[in-house]
């Protein structure tokens, strides 16, 4: 098996693209996906014949869960490593796609597959490479006090004990992905520059939802 891509340099040259609304993969987090389409059957067995690497980016038309032919997508999506899988009897895989580093598309490539490929440029994002990059710059205690503010809110049962030995970085970005939120938020959380803006929206997005559903006097996210 190949290793996990350590900097830019080590990316290949184009890579497969799974276009999916609403679905937000960050660095070192972990995305659970069934994979039932025949393009994108075609497009994991590839995966797994080779780097077992994937772009997971969002159409920039969210309608549509996954658009058929070329449709424009967002500037910037996570690829993703695939670490786990089981096929079913019925060709469908369950997969876990664990996030290696954001990329801008570069261009999208004319092939024949029934799956998009395309070149990627991660140069701006070599500090996704380290787990922990940036998260001296997070209140933690401010993050977890949020987390338990919504828990409350949301009626949620979370494992403090699980919580408190989770490194900020990996809470941060776990948080992110799990959060209700629509299309349009989980790209804005992809493309904060840093782990501490990162931090710092999802706060805001939060707060924003807990003062509507109490009734209060939502602030503004602009």
């Amino acid at each position: 098996m190949l290793k996990r891509p350590a900097q830019p340099a080590d990316l290949p040259k184009s890579v497969p693209l799974f276009p999916l609304s609403g679905a937000l993969l960050l660095p070192f987090s972990h995305r659970p996906l069934n994979v039932f389409e025949p393009r994108y059957i075609e497009m994991v067995d590839a995966a797994l014949r080779g780097d077992r690497l994937i772009g997971l980016i969002q159409p920039e038309d969210t309608t549509e869960e996954s658009p058929r032919g070329r449709d424009p997508l967002q500037a910037i999506g996570c690829l993703g490593r695939i670490t786990h899988f089981e096929e079913s009897g019925e060709g469908r895989y369950f997969i876990i796609l664990e996030g290696v580093t954001r990329f801008r598309l570069a261009h999208e490539l004319t092939v024949l597959t029934p799956y998009r490929q395309c070149v990627v440029d991660a140069s701006d994002f070599a500090s996704d490479f380290t787990r922990n990059f940036g998260e001296e710059a997070v209140d933690r205690e401010r993050f977890v006090r949020l987390m338990r503010d919504y828990a409350d809110f949301a009626n949620i049962e979370l494992n403090w004990e699980e919580i408190e030995r989770t490194g900020t970085a990996d809470l941060v970005n776990f948080c992110c992905m799990v959060g209700p939120y629509d299309a349009a938020d989980k790209q804005l959380l992809l493309e904060a520059p840093t782990l501490e803006q990162r931090a710092e929206t999802l706060i805001a997005m939060t707060e924003y939802e807990m003062a509507r559903g109490s009734g209060g006097s939502a602030p503004s996210l602009n």
